[in-house]
């Protein structure tokens, strides 16, 4: 017996390879194995391949003649009470009443919730057989059952208790549940018995396909995905966009972000992947397609996120003989068609903690309903680049945050700026929070603990910046100066007269420097990022309402150019020599005359024609109006970015193109995934992607990447670098 648990330890544990001296008949079940062992002597010699070493067990075939024949399921025209119909779908509960009568429910892909009623009047009646089924299926195993229809319900738009209706043109879309009393069921197939699932379980990455089946949020966002895709191409069908696929094996050019190469048979060649279908689609503006979209897959290896895979699906866009203002009225058009097709047929729910979109035929009364997608009115709010960052500290502001930052330098006394930075002439910014918690929740914790966790949660980079580490004040009456005593009596009545004249108890002013500068530079600013952080922070303590809003805007007028990163991290950028990159990418226009002449004299003061759309915090996508002069376009890279005649000859094709008269043209990214995850209330996008990787770029289901073998590099001519 301990022989025998040895060998089944080790045989669980293979993953790949041959098991020597035994000739194991090996059937995985989910995430275990059972193994039946034919023991035989060792033989030597060459082993014959005409023929398999044993023959299919008669159990086995005998299963799979009875699995693969069933009847077909029924048109959704023949779902009337009283009709016999056939349904395929999951034995998801089961209720047994008594001996004599048994309830269960099958779970559809897409569909209406079935109960199935099984009962016998006696023992060894004709209908025990199909009784004695319905108990004896395991549970989650796939069925296909044939009934007659007893009942039809269907949702109210109320949303009440549902109803029976009888009308018999309502299709099973418009369903929201059918009682059929049970005539036949076969399983297709058998649920293991060793893979457990109970209220709440929780299965690993590894088994992706069993968290999507027992999950109603993952499949509901699944579901969801491909119906926000169909109402978007219906938008764009109507502004006459024509869908054009282009390439994925592309080449590689220095866009801005590191790609991901396939090689070649062919020695010193590799294909790349590419980060975006950027310079396909500005071909096909002077190939004459006016206005072109795509949902492209998309691929940049870059350090992944929450937000960010490094395969993703973007809907890319571009219009010819167009500005940024046509494309971003385009991409309103697209948002508020879509917020309008979601509205009628989803509901917002709340289901445990998670929060999710279903069908509004299937919601109960026991759900908790969540204001649904606003009726939007464009056009959407504009803050530029500038004003973004000094209001909100972020080029993605959420604008449901209910405070801003303040600069107050000029009103601190030097004691107090020096006790809080070492940086000489700094820019010192507070933000005022008030605690507003909503009359049905009570806060969870008192203001000085709260601001005590909050600042133990905040990252390294942050609690311990070399610009000197963030200062909270609590506003207090009982405490001399009502607390701000640090400030002194002359910055206090300055602060509290001319910024902060309403501080109530318990309000806090959250204080941080950062290097003075001209010019806003990169994503966000320290403070920018702790307005973001305390907010979502005030939210899990029940200091804030969580608020279900859907506050959009455009950000325009960024800098042409960002200073080059030191950070080993930072995307490669352009490659060229002159200290900076594109902002956006290369191939971003000017945004104004003046703009063009300081390309000459200042270029990091030009700012771009390059916008993006941004919703509570989440930058959905960015586009520009783009280079459509090939002179311009290789001054640019050539003059500005200082890219070398190898890296500019990289784009010749492009170049070419715009020379051929291509016309002036603008388009723009919008993030699908990033989407459909803010539009379902997830923060990320690995929820609504079927198999997503991780952190790490590892999908965990199928276990890639894999490790490339010697053979594989012999035929791509490849070898490993030596270790140096």
């Amino acid at each position: 017996m301990a022989q025998s648990r040895v060998s089944l330890r080790r045989l669980c544990n293979y993953t790949s390879g041959t098991i020597r001296n035994a000739s194991p008949r090996l059937a995985v079940t989910g995430l275990g194995c059972r193994t039946r062992f034919s023991h035989s002597s060792s033989q030597s010699g060459p082993q014959s391949t005409t023929a398999p070493s044993s023959q299919l067990p008669s159990g086995t075939r005998q299963k799979w003649a009875d699995y693969n024949r069933f009847p077909e399921a029924s048109n959704p025209c023949d779902f009337v009470e009283g009709n016999k119909v056939t349904v395929h779908g999951f034995l998801s509960r089961r209720r047994v009443q008594h001996s004599k009568l048994v309830f269960a429910d099958i779970q559809l892909s897409n569909g209406p919730t079935i109960q199935v009623t099984s009962s016998v009047e006696s023992a060894g009646a004709p209908e025990q057989q199909r009784h004695d089924a319905l108990r004896a299926i395991p549970l989650h195993s796939p069925v296909s059952v044939t009934g007659i229809i007893s009942k039809l319900y269907h949702q109210p738009r109320e949303n009440a208790l549902p109803q029976v209706t009888t009308d018999p043109g309502l299709s099973p879309s418009g369903i929201s549940r059918i009682d059929m009393q049970l005539a036949s069921i076969q399983p297709l197939n058998a649920f293991p018995g060793n893979i457990i699932v109970s209220k709440g379980v929780q299965f690993p990455p590894s088994a992706r396909h069993l968290q999507i089946r027992f999950s109603d949020e993952l499949r509901s966002r699944l579901s969801v995905r491909p119906q926000m895709a169909l109402e978007l191409r219906k938008t764009l069908d109507k502004l006459g966009f024509t869908e054009v696929e282009t390439p994925i094996l592309f080449k590689s050019t220095p866009e801005g972000a590191r790609e991901f190469l396939v090689p070649t048979r062919r020695k010193g060649l590799a294909y790349a992947l590419p980060q975006s279908p950027q310079q396909y689609k500005q071909m096909l503006m002077s190939a004459g397609i006016h206005r072109y979209f795509q949902f492209a897959r998309c691929f940049r290896d870059e350090d992944l996120r929450a937000d960010r895979q490094p395969e993703f699906t973007q809907l890319d866009l571009e219009m010819s003989f167009a500005t940024g203002k046509d494309v971003m009225r385009a991409v309103e058009s697209l948002v508020t068609d879509l917020f309008a097709a979601l509205r009628t047929k989803y509901s917002l729910v709340r289901r445990g903690d998670a929060v999710y979109p279903v069908p509004k035929h299937s919601v109960s009364e026991a759900d908790e309903q969540i204001p649904q997608w606003p009726a939007l009115t464009p056009p959407f709010p504009r803050l530029s680049y500038h004003e973004a960052m000094t209001r909100f500290g972020s080029d993605k502001p959420d604008l449901r945050i209910p405070f801003e930052i303040q600069r107050v330098d000029h009103l601190l006394p030097p004691s107090f700026i020096s006790m809080i930075t070492d940086l000489p002439s700094p820019i010192v910014e507070a933000i005022h929070f008030r605690p507003s918690p909503s009359p049905s929740s009570q806060p969870s914790t008192t203001i000085p603990s709260f601001i005590t966790t909050f600042m133990d949660s905040l990252p390294a980079s942050l609690l311990h910046s070399p610009h000197g580490q963030p200062t909270p004040l609590i506003f207090d009456t009982s405490k001399p100066l009502s607390g701000l005593s640090s400030l002194g009596f002359e910055g206090s009545t300055s602060l509290t007269t001319s910024l902060f004249p309403d501080l109530q108890q318990n309000d806090i002013l959250l204080f941080q420097a950062r290097p003075y500068s001209s010019q806003h530079q990169g994503g966000s600013t320290p403070l920018g990022t702790l307005r973001t952080l305390l907010y979502h922070h005030a939210i899990s303590h029940h200091l804030l309402p969580r608020s279900y809003e859907f506050k959009f805007t455009w950000i325009t007028d960024f800098p042409m150019f960002t200073p080059s990163s030191t950070s080993p991290d930072a995307d490669p950028g352009q490659g060229g020599s002159a200290g900076f990159s594109a902002t956006h990418h290369p191939f971003t226009a000017p945004l104004t005359e003046d703009d063009i002449n300081l390309l000459e004299t200042d270029p990091l003061a030009a700012r771009a024609d390059h916008y993006d759309l941004v919703v509570n915090g989440v930058e959905l996508g960015g586009g520009s109006r783009r280079i459509h002069v090939a002179e311009m376009q290789e001054y640019v890279m050539r003059e500005i970015l200082k890219m070398t005649d190898a890296g500019v000859a990289q784009f010749s094709h492009l170049l070419e193109a715009l020379r051929a008269g291509c016309p002036p043209h603008a388009g723009f990214a919008l993030g699908f995934d990033r989407l459909v995850a803010v539009l379902t209330h997830t923060d990320s996008v690995r929820d609504v992607i079927a198999f997503p990787k991780s952190m790490k770029g590892e999908d965990l289901c199928v276990k890639s990447p894999g490790r490339i073998t010697k053979g594989q590099l012999a035929t791509y001519q490849l070898s490993f670098a030596e270790k140096r």
